[in-house]
């Protein structure tokens, strides 16, 4: 029972997308509010499948929507995806493609409360049908996410090994 568990751990970390990022909506100069500038804030990032944005804000004067690219250009969330009220809302984002949000309070949206995420695919994914194989006798470069995969995959075998050595 004690190796299943392990074995689900090891799973789950190695499904988790490798260099996945979490943004905080506005930060570090501002949070959900009406002073922040959205599109200056989204145009200094770029967003991937597997991050997330997480919305501060406080609950008392905002709120966070999820609409339709018509709801985002009319400021309307009438007919929204999903609403958020906590404060500290996380959104993964989890395909390439549009996603909008607005602050549903009356006259926020209007007043510039509202943000456009474009998710993209990375880099090597979008880059098209793999190089052909090289066919000199050079090892194969090692990137330093390359690196720090490699080290997760040791570790992995190494806790795997120590979880079932005790069981023979």
């Amino acid at each position: 029972m004690a190796a299943a568990v392990v074995v689900a751990a090891v799973l789950v970390q190695a499904a988790a997308p490798a260099g996945a990022t979490t943004y905080t909506v506005g930060a570090p100069e501002g949070l959900w509010d009406m002073e922040t500038d959205y599109a200056e804030w989204v145009a200094r990032r770029t967003f991937h499948p597997g991050d997330k944005i997480t919305f501060t804000y406080s609950r008392e004067l905002h709120d966070v929507v999820e609409v339709t690219k018509a709801g985002y250009d009319a400021c309307s969330n009438a007919n929204n995806i999903s609403a958020f009220r906590s404060g500290n809302d996380a959104v993964a984002l989890a395909a390439v493609g549009t996603r909008y949000f607005l602050c549903g309070l009356t006259g926020h949206c209007d007043s510039g409360m509202k943000i456009r995420i474009d998710v993209v695919a990375h880099a090597a994914a979008a880059s098209g049908p793999a190089p052909a194989p090289s066919t000199s006798a050079s090892p194969p470069a090692i990137t330093a996410a390359g690196n720090v995969n490699l080290g997760r995959t040791l570790g992995i075998v190494i806790v795997l090994l120590h979880a079932l050595v005790p069981l023979w």
